[in-house]
């Protein structure tokens, strides 16, 4: 029984290749993986991992071990889900990973509301742009942009469209409004630029009848922070190309000035991802149906203005 109870544990610490990453994933102590690692070796007769300052990685009997374990702990896994998805009242931990800017705005705010609706489950939300490993670190779901997934074993589904707009302050559309005509104009205007955009000098419009532009802008800011680009913005700074998630309601409240609806600009779309499973927990599925509304349900509430 001790060696089953084991397996959970060995299968964390081979697929992340180290105790640290294994003892975050499980929410236990370095100190505890690495000591139930040794009782199992010696409760086998075998040393399962080959240890270095630098690396961890399996033994010849180790590999022989986690092709079976890994099996025994995938059919767990199910049989817990299975339980789980009958449920009348979801419950346990649920860990979720969000982008950093969309969820502190948009997704966190939601958490109160739906912990009121389902008491009986924890919460443990990561706020990181960062693109991890959701299994190998424990995440039951996480929210990401765009739509590749380079994980096969992860499964998508789409919640949102990720829109763009061009946006000023009412007192910088007063002054300039005879250069915000089109956007063509926008080259010889102070542009506000978004460092951590793949494009961010180069911005791409799309007219009613299909023709595409591509201008290439300047200005004199810069900032790898979209929300401080926004609050540029709001200052009079100049133009901003904005998401619609962080400028619309800011054009609501009549901060902002949306220009050039006539264009389309390029757009992104906004995923839930989660590790592929026989059976979906309960936790898992009361959640997308309830952030799903939550959003728009198919159409983002932020692009309401």
């Amino acid at each position: 029984m001790d060696t089953i109870n084991a397996i959970p544990i060995f299968v964390a610490v081979a697929d992340s290749e180290g105790f640290s990453r294994a003892a975050q994933m499980l929410g236990i102590s370095k100190s505890a993986v690495s000591k139930r690692i040794t009782q199992l070796e010696a409760q086998l007769g075998a040393r399962l991992f080959h240890r270095t300052t630098r690396k961890l990685s399996l033994t010849e009997a180790g590999e022989r071990y986690y092709q079976y374990a890994a099996q025994a702990n995938r059919a767990a896994q199910q049989a817990e889900d299975a339980v789980s998805e009958m449920q009348g009242e979801p419950k346990g931990l649920l860990k979720i990973l969000l982008p950093m800017t969309i969820g502190q705005l948009h997704i966190a705010p939601l958490i109160p509301v739906f912990l009121e609706q389902y008491p009986q489950l924890d919460i443990d939300i990561i706020l990181d742009d960062r693109e991890v490993n959701l299994v190998e670190l424990g995440f039951d779901l996480a929210i990401r942009t765009g739509g590749d997934l380079s994980d096969s074993t992860l499964v998508a589904r789409r919640l949102v469209p990720l829109h763009s707009v061009v946006c000023v302050s009412p007192t910088f559309y007063e002054k300039h409004q005879a250069q915000l005509m089109t956007p063509h104009q926008l080259v010889d205007l102070n542009c506000l630029i978004y460092s951590y955009s793949s494009n961010a000098s180069l911005w791409q419009f799309t007219s009613e009848n299909g023709e595409v532009c591509k201008i290439k802008v300047a200005g004199n800011y810069r900032v790898n922070n979209i929300a401080a680009v926004r609050d540029a913005v709001i200052a009079g700074l100049g133009v901003a190309r904005l998401p619609t998630f962080i400028a619309g309601d800011a054009i609501q409240r009549g901060e902002l000035v949306a220009l050039f609806q006539g264009y389309n600009m390029p757009h992104k779309l906004l995923y839930a991802v989660y590790p592929e499973r026989h059976y979906l927990p309960a936790k898992v599925r009361v959640f997308l149906d309830f952030i799903v509304e939550k959003l728009g349900n198919g159409s983002a509430y932020w692009d309401r203005f």
